[in-house]
């Protein structure tokens, strides 16, 4: 009888900043309601630039793996890219930082800050309705980071409502992305391990958008 084999995460991981903590993963997946899903999936991978992440896309979903800034240049231009006006779609995304188990294996840390996507994108606006849950881990008073987060999306004009396990925001496509890069930034600079689950959902019905 073969015996499987299990994983071993390891007894001691701790969450801590160190040198091997100092990316971060973005894993997503787009979902146009359209017949063309495939070109339009496909064609937003390919118009992106990657060259200052670490990425690979697989028949579920794409990776992006490096320092935060491209990262989410990366990931924003790939949602702008797949953008198509009267097609309904989502993008949902996993953002991490700092999990104990992770190395800087298949990760790309550019050293300089130009961000090579924003140029392209930053003129282009759409509205954009998203579901926003942060969970920063091994802390115990982790509900006041989540407050702030939320907070700041109430000064910018972007939060509409809270609801179960998420928190609702409405605005522009720039707008929103700008908010998670901050809020991004503040939690890599407060908890050393954060995790932020997101859904972006574009062309929406008028009444599902109110």
């Amino acid at each position: 009888m073969n015996s499987k084999k299990h994983v071993d995460y390891g007894e001691k991981l701790t969450c801590s900043i160190s040198a091997d903590h100092t990316l971060t993963g973005c894993r997503f997946s787009l979902a146009p309601m359209s017949d063309r899903f495939i070109d339009i999936i496909l064609g937003a991978v390919k118009k992106t630039d990657t060259s200052k992440v670490w990425s690979d896309t697989d028949e579920l979903s794409t990776i992006y793996r490096g320092r935060r800034i491209h990262v989410w240049d990366a990931l924003k231009a790939c949602f702008i890219n797949a953008y198509t006006e009267g097609v309904h779609m989502t993008m949902e995304a996993t953002v991490s930082k700092g999990c104990p188990g992770d190395t800087l294996a298949d990760s790309y840390m550019a050293l300089d800050d130009n961000l090579v996507n924003e140029s392209f994108i930053a003129d282009i606006h759409f509205p954009t309705v998203v579901k926003f849950a942060l969970y920063p881990m091994g802390i115990p008073d982790y509900m006041r980071y989540i407050a702030d987060v939320v907070n700041r999306s109430i000064d910018l004009g972007i939060y509409d409502r809270t609801a179960h396990y998420v928190t609702v925001l409405k605005g522009d496509v720039q707008d929103i992305f700008s908010f998670l890069e901050e809020a991004s930034a503040y939690c890599e600079d407060a908890v050393s391990h954060y995790i932020m689950e997101i859904t972006f959902a574009v062309n929406l019905s008028e009444e599902q958008a109110l």
